[in-house]
């Protein structure tokens, strides 16, 4: 039988090691993008679906996660990608802690749920911007960055505002870049906000993991926290999602069989969190060859009867990055 090398066996008093699998599950109602919930834990936090992953009872992750995401929701799944894995020490244990580490793959999934068999009624789903308020652009700059964000930023930087992190950016560069230089918002960053809330002691999940700042209680609850490192996961789902988006068409994943153009910009405003520019976005529909017509009409727009599209499959095959990448509403 052959041994291990010495440094592959476990330590003496070493923590065991748990992988968990963690999905983000998107789907839109009306206007918002929803993120669905598998409940809350003693605290009130929200849960996103999660569950062990059993090897004798689990081929693959993503195999895991489905079966999870069925026990606990009974939503379909459309696409389905892995994120990230998150295993960082103190996202869950504190120091006298004996209890398996616990490291999450974290997933994004899609759905399109039909309200003719229950739809968003028959699973919790919660809206995303409650977690992430900051990243929702669509009417006007949130209230939440002028009035609570920037000026906690601005005192945590004062502390050290000169020392680049890892990437050769300043606190002073990174809170300008992510939260104050509006021509240079991306809305792909919004993991890179979280982390930068979370970094200066700002989120209620840095005082749970004994790195809160001062600052938070001055700050105020940015947003409702959720279990364990959920709220990251969901961030991390968002910022995937949004860049998918622009080059892969992910987005029909959240969509009816037929759909009018304005129904498929506002899906795209909800997961981008900002205005689209209508002629622009028309056009580059239109002519990108990504929908076609169905012939039918919608008589539910409350106005003119309007057009009904459905996303052409094809499209796939035809080119690498059938995306919507559109301008933003000027």
């Amino acid at each position: 039988m052959t041994r291990p090398p010495p440094d592959a066996r476990p330590r003496a008093g070493a923590i065991p090691l748990e992988v968990n699998l963690t999905a983000a599950i998107v789907a839109i109602a009306g206007d918002d993008p929803m993120i669905l919930v598998a409940g809350a834990d003693a605290a009130g936090q929200a849960i996103l679906p999660s569950g062990p992953f059993d090897p004798l009872a689990h081929r693959t992750f993503e195999m895991g996660l489905r079966a999870w995401v069925r026990e606990q929701a009974d939503v379909p799944l459309g696409y389905v990608e892995q994120l990230y894995t998150f295993g960082d020490r103190g996202r869950q244990a504190q120091a006298d802690d004996r209890d398996p580490h616990v490291v999450s793959v974290g997933y994004l999934a899609l759905s399109h749920l039909d309200p003719a068999q229950g739809g968003l009624d028959s699973a919790p789903f919660r809206r995303w911007y409650a977690f992430l308020p900051w990243e929702d652009r669509r009417d006007s700059k949130p209230a939440v960055i002028e009035g609570k964000i920037l000026p906690a930023l601005a005192k945590w930087t004062a502390r050290d505002p000169g020392t680049p992190n890892a990437y050769g950016l300043t606190r002073t560069e990174r809170v300008r870049m992510l939260f104050g230089d509006d021509q240079r918002y991306s809305d792909e960053a919004a993991l890179d906000r979280y982390q930068l809330l979370y970094e200066a002691g700002l989120v209620e999940e840095a005082r749970r993991d004994g790195r809160a700042s001062p600052l938070i209680d001055e700050a105020g609850p940015l947003g409702e926290p959720m279990r364990n490192d959920h709220r990251r996961i969901l961030a991390t789902a968002m910022a995937r999602l949004r860049a998918k988006m622009k080059y892969r068409p992910v987005i029909f994943e959240m969509m009816p069989p037929a759909f009018t153009l304005t129904a498929l910009q506002r899906t795209a405003e909800a997961i981008s969190g900002r205005r689209l520019h209508k002629q622009n976005f028309r056009r580059f529909v239109e002519t990108s060859a990504v929908v076609e017509p169905t012939g039918e009409f919608s008589n539910r727009t409350g106005g003119r009867p309007a057009a009904l599209f459905r996303f052409r499959r094809e499209v796939l095959q035809e080119r690498p990055a059938p995306g919507l990448r559109v301008g933003v509403r000027g």
